[in-house]
């Protein structure tokens, strides 16, 4: 059973002024809509939503065609970059806006948490706002009522139950926020990036109720996060926006690796990772570097990725004892794990003169968090020279990787960490 469908569902927004610019105009337009039920009658073709890029037309469609249905029961996570359409998407599902063209068909009763403060009146106090909610979703005052025990503990806000919204912190709402869209009993619940607002505690606990709410209850979820372990965590199903319209549509995994590939394709601002080689030896040729199967100067890792896979090629003139060195660093610079395995082990590779190939996997650090981290490349020979170095030759970021016992690497915490390998591979034709 479908518990929503979207049928070519668009949205439009004019840039700069909202009237048709007369009174007929505007009332018209009015009549047609709501009255006759037809489309706009001043709707123009305007511009697909590139916020990077300055458009001709005054109008852009913030969502165009999209088309996927959900399944009751389903948990569904919508992913893509800011201004991809995610938040505009569930505040037509949510009723805020109306789409421009298109409908979405619905069954059940429909809990939103778009924003900070959502659905609250900030000069009631946290209690009446749960009876107002309740009230708007259809529920009588003594069910509402059997409820509010179990909201009011899980919202962690009962010192400030009968304290105006107003008086609230950002966390606090959010956190009595999604224990009312929650706890009364909605079909579908629909919960926008403001979870993010939340401390690590109440993410977790708020994921494993959405948890129980879909498993347990048979209820549906739709969930917007940048948050990809979240995401990947909680959802079965995946949609990727781009642009205002749908990218990819699938199973939650492969939805994740799309919008990842996606992020880190290569821009005309992308350079490869062999421009910054510095001081190479002159009988050295590097011809190929790739770290995380790219041979960019970005890249993204994946929630739970516990390798890097180090790949470089090369054409040497005269034989060398060397083995590969990195390390990775703060963005001011600071070092925070290397790989340095010929001092560990104190194997080093022989290379006589020819191609060689050299294939490492490096186990990254377990409490690696969010944050963008930069690469040192060598080759190397222990204490006295390297062959090559490229400095600051990769910019890795991570993100979403949800855990509360993860955080990003600090040197006073860790210290200097030595990273291992996992296993490796050096060919090299004599």
């Amino acid at each position: 059973m479908k518990a929503i469908e979207f049928n070519h569902v668009g949205k439009q927004y004019r840039l700069g002024v909202v009237s048709t610019g007369t009174f007929s105009h505007d009332l018209t337009r009015w009549w047609t809509m709501n009255v006759l039920g037809k489309e706009d009658p001043y709707l123009k073709i305007g511009d697909t939503n590139v916020r990077s890029q300055k458009g001709d037309s005054e109008f852009v469609w913030a969502l165009k065609d999209i088309n996927f249905s959900v399944e009751q029961g389903d948990v569904v996570g919508i992913i893509g970059k800011n201004g991809a359409g995610k938040s505009t998407l569930l505040k037509i599902l949510s009723r805020v806006t109306a789409p421009t063209v298109g409908e979405i068909n619905v069954c059940g009763r429909i809990a939103s948490l778009l924003e900070v403060g959502t659905g609250f009146h900030p000069e009631m106090t946290g209690r009446e706002n749960i009876y107002m909610n309740g009230a708007i979703m259809g529920m009588t005052k003594a069910e509402v009522t059997r409820k509010l025990d179990e909201i009011v503990d899980f919202s962690g806000c009962e010192r400030y139950i009968d304290t105006p919204v107003k008086r609230y912190s950002s966390g606090m709402k959010v956190r009595l926020g999604f224990a009312v869209a929650a706890h009364l009993e909605p079909e579908i619940l629909v919960v926008d990036e403001v979870l993010a607002v939340g401390d690590a505690e109440f993410q977790k606990k708020a994921i494993g109720k959405m948890q129980d709410v879909s498993k347990g209850e048979g209820r549906t979820v739709l969930f917007v996060s940048h948050n990809m372990a979240a995401v990947r965590s909680l959802c079965q199903k995946g949609v990727v926006l781009r642009d205002g319209v749908t990218d990819f549509i699938g199973t939650v995994d492969d939805a994740i690796d799309h919008y990842m590939n996606s992020a880190c394709a290569k821009t005309e601002n992308q350079k490869l990772m062999t421009d910054y080689i510095r001081s190479c030896k002159n009988y050295l040729k590097i011809s190929e570097i790739q770290i995380n199967n790219t041979p960019y100067n970005t890249t993204s890792l994946t929630p739970g990725q516990e390798v890097l896979d180090v790949l470089i090629k090369g054409t040497t003139k005269e034989p060398m004892r060397c083995e590969v060195r990195m390390v990775i660093k703060k963005l001011d610079g600071t070092p925070l794990a290397g790989f340095v395995e010929g001092c560990y082990t104190g194997h080093l590779c022989d290379i006589q003169p020819g191609e060689f190939t050299f294939d490492r996997h490096v186990r990254l650090p377990k409490y690696m968090s969010d944050g963008d981290y930069l690469i040192d490349l060598y080759l190397h020979e222990p204490y006295r020279q390297n062959f090559f170095k490229a400095q600051n030759c990769q910019t890795i970021h991570v993100e979403g990787f949800y855990d509360q016992y993860a955080h990003t690497l600090t040197l006073s915490s860790e210290g200097f960490i030595g990273l291992e390998s996992v296993n490796h591979n050096m060919q090299a034709n004599e």
